[in-house]
């Protein structure tokens, strides 16, 4: 059998990169040919196809719907971990959710790039580890909602079952004996406690938000970086739409809102920077 051609032109590349910054905002750089090839190479196999060039050449053709969509799966999926960073979980339990106690209402929140499922089924989490310390609390509720471009791995994260490799990621023992069921063949699922206040929809971040109501607080952590100052500053705008006032964002790490948006103030904390929406 002969092998596949992996080889992929300047002008192939380029035309690949503005048609994914076209569909979902995503940048690549002038030299990120090697991460194109790496993510796509599988899909040629999987499409009988017997080349990258002529992989991207149907993926630019509005008729191959379902190559369309397996690519942009490919290129938008991302490892993440659970409770990655630590410190937006523990803000959250240690001064956000009380804040909101003393409200007395019920709580939405939004995790606007789910990717595997870890950042929304994490927040669950910490709301039941917060609600069995505070016996009572939220009677009216707190509930999640995961966003994420990619079907597949929508799919993925309505099973909520997780491999070995998976769960090594960031969850100790103590939760994984604490919220996980042994679901046989060397999986793990999430006990119904968890995934009953969690619930999955497709969004594209480049579509409006007005559908998916108002939030008390959003998490979209590591995803900006991706995106055009342009996008970024789209993105922001509707994020401060749909967060109540003074709702919360949280960034990753590495990102800032800068000069993007003013509806929002920077609050440091120790560790970490939040935002909140100004009223």
């Amino acid at each position: 059998m002969q092998a596949a051609n992996k080889d992929l032109q300047d002008s192939e590349y380029r035309l690949f990169r503005d048609f994914l910054e076209q569909q979902c905002g995503i940048v690549l750089g002038d030299n990120k040919q090697y991460l194109v090839k790496s993510r796509l190479a599988p899909l040629m196999q999987r499409f009988g196809l017997a080349s990258l060039s002529e992989l991207l050449n149907k993926t630019l053709s509005p008729f191959e719907r379902q190559l369309r969509s397996a690519v942009i799966d490919a290129m938008t999926t991302n490892e993440t971990l659970w409770f990655r960073d630590n410190y937006p979980y523990e803000l959250l339990k240690k001064q956000i959710l009380p804040e909101f106690e003393k409200e007395q209402k019920s709580v939405k929140i939004w995790s606007a790039a789910s990717s595997s499922g870890q950042e929304p089924y994490s927040i669950s989490m910490t709301v039941l580890e917060y609600q069995q310390s505070r016996p009572g609390a939220f009677p009216g509720g707190v509930t999640v909602l995961g966003t994420d471009i990619s079907n597949a791995m929508l799919e993925h994260c309505q099973k909520a079952e997780y491999d070995g490799l998976a769960l090594s990621r960031g969850l100790s023992p103590e939760r994984r004996s604490k919220f996980f069921d042994d679901s046989g063949h060397g999986m793990m699922r999430l006990k119904d406690a968890v995934r009953r206040n969690v619930s999955f929809r497709h969004l594209n971040l480049l579509d409006s938000y007005t559908l998916l109501g108002k939030f008390d607080i959003i998490f979209c952590r590591n995803v900006l970086i991706y995106f055009s100052p342009d996008v970024k500053a789209k993105i922001i705008r509707q994020f401060a739409q749909v967060l109540n006032p003074r709702g919360y964002l949280f960034l990753g790490a590495s990102e800032s809102l800068s000069s993007l948006n003013n509806d929002f103030e920077m609050l440091r904390c120790n560790p970490g920077i939040i935002y909140r929406k100004k009223n």
